[in-house]
């Protein structure tokens, strides 16, 4: 591709990008090629996708992983077998409301780091990334009859810092890795995100929700010649736990991307289609406290995260089909009608191992202050921090300084409370006898914060443990990878839960025949839950989101076993729904957004 005189050009033809947003990991690799096909029903000519580098290189110890699930070159190569082009954006930041923005904690927890910049030590970590991701996309560009037409830089560096010799450092390991198509930055669609995230020689995209026009506007003005592409068009949103969940009117997006095209413009939705935050991959925000995301990435899009066309899939669809002056044609029957789903039911569980039980069978590492995840070599998951500690006679105040993110705490055995990132320094009450007592502190990582200035922030307790105004000294730690084989975390542990409290609840579904299931957990506070051993993941009483999606591919004919690891209060079962339940709505503007 090129351009010239603010037109975009493919093949020396006039050419427009009208592009959905799909990832490759928030969807099950079974079911990646009926998303494909619903996205060209849409009526895009191009599917973008980020590259999230925790995804295929959780550890420092592995390779990066290509494979499976991680097959990067077969999801590209399937779109580009549906008649797609490809947008690549491999970062190495993506935001994405995914855990991390898209880096593995491992390869940014050096303290000395200065994360996101032209720093030396930032770099070469991204170099070396870089160096087995670009070869892996090298021969599927353009130039070599592949799918691939281009490629992004960084990711909205704008919003972040104006270090212009590190965008300048990205684009030349693109370049030096073999991508020659057509390279771009995204910024919002301001003046403001223009000055730190552009480059005067490279084309300039924009990601808005609304105001397309003036936007345009402004592109015009500040980058002459360039043709107006917004490469995030966000015709939906995210949800945090504990917020309303967010919609927005079809028709509304419709006229607002229609403002896009109107004005010869590119765009892309953000998402066509969002998927899932399988696992403990759900990133976090924070405005004054942590703000961690939950588990459906259904964004309101077009194609639902269950695969079903909505409304705005219609409303788009029309759009798109009008603004390249294309008769609108029929939607395949086949995507018209909804996947199957189990009917509903109800699966008894039994009680397991109780979660002090579990979290203490793990190997201790001993230190005088609490060590953090980042010490003690953990991305995601739990730490159990023990320690002997003298709470004054009558009442005391435990505090936590430096608290990412939740903590269940006990003393002598017995549950205290919980504390979190907004409350940790002010404390919790407890009556002590003036005597040694054993208090321990469990940290739940709810997501590593994927946008703003405290990107890269580490998980557990970073400061210190305080008794009124006295430090505690001493501990033991207990790091928990709850990524690990379901079967090896159950070994740990061997005493049966006799009530409904915190620990394992265990459940048996026997189907005739598998099909995509909504599961709720009634009665259940929070915790995590596993299909055939697979970590679907989180669920919270407080909602939104009050059913989690089981894919169809999760379940097979006959017997399939299921697994709850609850924090707070069990339940005697579970519950299967026929659809899907992703809380109250609160209909939001992206106005209010941006």
């Amino acid at each position: 591709m090129s351009y010239a005189d603010r037109q975009l050009f493919k093949n020396g033809e006039p050419h427009r990008i009208i592009a959905g947003a799909v990832h490759y990991f928030r969807v099950h690799p079974d079911q990646w090629q009926d998303r494909i096909d619903r996205l060209v029903a849409l009526g895009v000519n191009t599917l973008d996708t980020y590259v999230a580098w925790n995804f295929h290189q959780p550890y420092k110890d592995m390779a990066p992983d290509f494979s499976g699930w991680r097959d990067l070159a077969r999801f590209i190569t399937l779109a580009g077998d549906a008649g797609l082009d490809v947008i690549v954006r491999p970062g190495p930041y993506i935001c994405a409301e995914w855990d991390n923005g898209g880096f593995p904690s491992w390869a940014i927890s050096n303290p000395e780091m200065v994360l996101r910049s032209s720093d030396p030590l930032f770099t070469a970590a991204v170099g070396a990334w870089f160096e087995q991701l670009l070869p892996v996309i090298e021969p599927l560009q353009a130039c070599h009859g592949g799918p691939v037409v281009a490629l992004q830089i960084e990711n909205e560096y704008g919003s972040y810092g104006d270090d212009q010799a590190y965008l300048r450092w990205n684009r030349q390991a693109l370049r030096d890795g073999g991508m020659s198509e057509m390279l771009f930055t995204a910024d919002g669609g301001t003046d403001y995100f223009l000055d730190g995230g552009s480059l005067p020689d490279t084309w300039a995209t924009a990601t808005l929700g609304s105001r397309g026009k003036e936007a345009d506007e402004i592109w015009e003005r500040r980058r002459p010649g360039e043709p107006f592409f917004t490469v995030e068009f966000w015709n939906g949103w995210f949800d945090h736990w504990g917020e309303d969940h967010h919609t927005r009117p079809a028709l509304e997006a419709a006229a607002e991307a229609k403002n896009v095209l109107d004005v010869d413009g590119s765009i892309c939705l953000y998402m066509a289609h969002g998927g899932t935050n399988f696992g403990l991959s759900a990133g976090a925000n924070h405005d004054g406290v942590i703000q961690p995301t939950v588990t459906s990435y259904d964004s309101d899009a077009p194609i639902a995260e269950d695969g079903r066309l909505t409304e705005k899939f219609f409303a788009m669809r029309e759009a798109f089909f009008a603004a390249e002056g294309r008769e609108l044609t029929e939607v395949p029957d086949a995507l018209l009608r909804p996947a199957p789903v189990l009917p509903a039911t109800t699966v008894p569980l039994t009680a397991g191992t109780p979660l002090l039980d579990f979290v203490r069978a793990a190997e201790p590492v001993a230190s005088v202050k609490p060590l953090s995840f980042e010490q003690l070599g953990l991305d995601r998951g739990l730490v159990h921090y023990s320690a002997k500690a003298v709470l004054p006679q009558g009442e005391g105040t435990i505090k936590i300084r430096g608290l990412h993110d939740r903590a269940y705490i006990w003393v002598d055995n017995v549950f205290a409370g919980i504390l979190n990132d907004a409350t940790g320094a002010d404390g919790l009450k407890v009556n002590g006898s003036g005597v040694p007592a054993q208090l321990e502190i469990l940290v739940e990582n709810q997501g590593r914060i994927n946008y703003g200035p405290l990107f890269g922030q580490g998980k557990g307790i970073l400061d210190g443990v305080l008794i009124n105004q006295r430090y505690v000294f001493h501990w033991e730690q207990r790091a928990i990878d709850l990524e690990q084989p379901l079967e090896e975390l159950l070994q740990r542990g061997t005493a049966a839960v006799t009530d409904l409290g915190a620990g394992f609840f265990h459940g048996e579904l026997t189907v005739d025949e598998s099909a995509d299931s909504y599961v709720a957990l009634p009665g259940f506070g929070k915790g995590l839950i596993w299909i055939n051993g697979f970590l679907l993941g989180r669920y919270w009483e407080i909602g939104p989101q009050l059913t989690l999606y089981v894919p169809q591919p999760l379940l097979t004919t006959g017997r399939n076993t299921i697994t709850v690891l609850e924090f707070e209060h069990g339940a005697t079962a579970l519950e299967l729904r026929t659809e899907a339940e992703l809380g109250a709505v609160g209909v939001t503007y992206v106005e209010d957004l941006g």
